[in-house]
């Protein structure tokens, strides 16, 4: 049993103490601008608002150079014109705080105590690395709180709404499309379960008893041809159409209004991107070295048929367990992308609370033990890298071959890491027989482990 701090304070005192930690920064980063060379803001807040500006002044945000989002991101900043230039750092640092909300309600559905929750969801909320990147001006936090939010309205059942906030996830940025396998996954027969009479439950169990048998006498090839007709169900087509639907109409507005140029910013140079500055992942020095070849465009591409493979057979393994499949998915995503920045590990962190009691429930892993391991690892591989980039970056030494091992030192850490967790969480699916959300991290709830 995992013990946690023994620290005892409210959900809203959370609240009010990552309030006051976003705040702190806020402050500094604003007297690190104004007093120091080396600014606290990232320089994507000043593309942003860049971006904000051109549209107040009725032009395309795509005036701006690097400017490669939707112009939803640059409408929602423009207060930042009319107010005030830190008016979007508070929104993020508002995302966060949303995420925070949506943490306690999936703990707290899922069996786990108002105290208990409030721990892990300090991970979060708490967490320096995350108040930095939001208060430094990253929207990556706007993006999290929607796709935590798609994922608690489907698990709620309030589908219609999550499948709109998931279409406008992946409006906002193309990632969160790798979690749709892994949605539909979990609307299985279980999801829908709570909508059937006792009757006919037990009815359809008894059905589906014998159809499994009849097909264990059946050969793989046929098997599978039926497994995937069985997969389409009307729920499941009714959430990719629903989804996919907002997805393609509010890109076609951006698009009515902004034309090509808004579409090749926003998705299609992301697929063809070829990124030569140093980074985290393992592909870089291959793509500066080829970065003039025409065999390097090619190769950008294919990174994509290893990322991508990963992706879908973890969310067909784990979707039913949607948080666990979303961190593990997340985190192989980014470990194999060919472009990595530390604004990147945002997109996995945001799971950190919904994972971490998954590895506690485990009697055969040892949080402490090998959850410190791999702690260490991740934050060790990066210091490596790190030490190499100062090197090249700010002593002018030619430390490329020396950034790519310690890319493939981290690549490997990562790797270590997923396959440890894999090995050592509980998989717990969300739904029980009965169509109930499973409460398996109650005290007195061990019944609601069956599956």
């Amino acid at each position: 049993m995992l013990r946690l701090p023994s620290f005892d304070i409210t959900f809203t005192q959370l609240i009010l103490a990552s309030v006051a930690l976003h705040g702190i920064l806020l402050i500094y980063g604003h007297w690190q601008d104004t007093h120091l060379v080396v600014k606290y803001t990232d320089i994507d807040y000043v593309v942003f608002s860049d971006a904000s500006r051109y549209l107040t002044q009725g032009l395309s945000p795509y005036r701006r150079a690097t400017y490669r989002y939707t112009p939803l991101l640059a409408q929602l900043l423009m207060p930042n014109i009319y107010l005030h230039e830190s008016f979007g750092k508070w929104v993020f640092t508002g995302a966060d705080l949303l995420i925070g909300v949506l943490i306690q309600k999936i703990l707290r559905l899922r069996g786990m105590s108002e105290h208990r929750a409030v721990k892990f969801n300090a991970i979060w909320l708490l967490n320096p690395m995350v108040a930095n990147i939001s208060t430094r001006g990253n929207a990556e936090s706007v993006i999290g709180a929607m796709v935590l939010g798609a994922f608690y309205l489907v698990m709620t059942r309030r589908i219609r709404w999550g499948a709109f906030l998931y279409g406008l996830s992946v409006h906002f940025k193309t990632y969160p499309i790798i979690y749709s396998i892994a949605l539909l996954v979990m609307m299985d027969d279980k999801y829908f379960a709570n909508e059937l009479s006792q009757q006919d439950l037990e009815e359809k169990e008894e059905k589906q008893k014998v159809i499994q048998e009849q097909r264990r006498k059946e050969n793989v090839v046929v098997r599978t041809v039926k497994d995937l007709v069985d997969f389409v169900t009307w729920r499941r087509v009714q959430f990719g159409l629903i989804s996919g639907g907002w997805f393609f109409l509010i890109t076609g507005l951006m698009y009515h209004f902004y034309g090509y140029e808004f579409l090749f910013e926003t998705y299609l140079y992301h697929v063809t991107r070829k990124d030569h500055r140093h980074n985290f992942s393992f592909w870089f020095y291959n793509i500066y070295l080829t970065f003039t070849s025409p065999t390097g465009t090619l190769i950008g591409v294919l990174t994509f048929v290893p990322q991508l493979a990963l992706v879908l057979a973890i969310g067909c393994c784990f979707g039913k367990d949607i948080f666990f499949c979303a961190f593990l998915q997340t985190f192989a995503f980014v470990a194999w992308n060919k472009v990595c920045t530390a604004q990147y590990f945002m997109w996995y962190i945001v799971f950190l609370p919904l994972l971490i009691p998954c590895l506690a429930s485990n009697p055969r892993f040892s949080l402490k033990a090998q959850g410190g391991r791999m702690l260490l690892g991740w934050v060790a591989s990066q210091g490596l890298w790190l030490s190499q980039a100062y090197n090249l970056e700010f002593l002018g030494l030619n430390t490329f071959w020396n950034l790519f091992l310690a890319s493939a030192c981290m690549f490997a850490t990562n790797v270590w890491i997923l396959v440890e967790l894999i090995a050592g969480a509980e998989y717990e699916p969300i739904f029980g027989a009965r169509g109930q959300i499973r409460r398996i991290w109650g005290a007195s709830t061990a019944s609601s482990r069956s599956v």
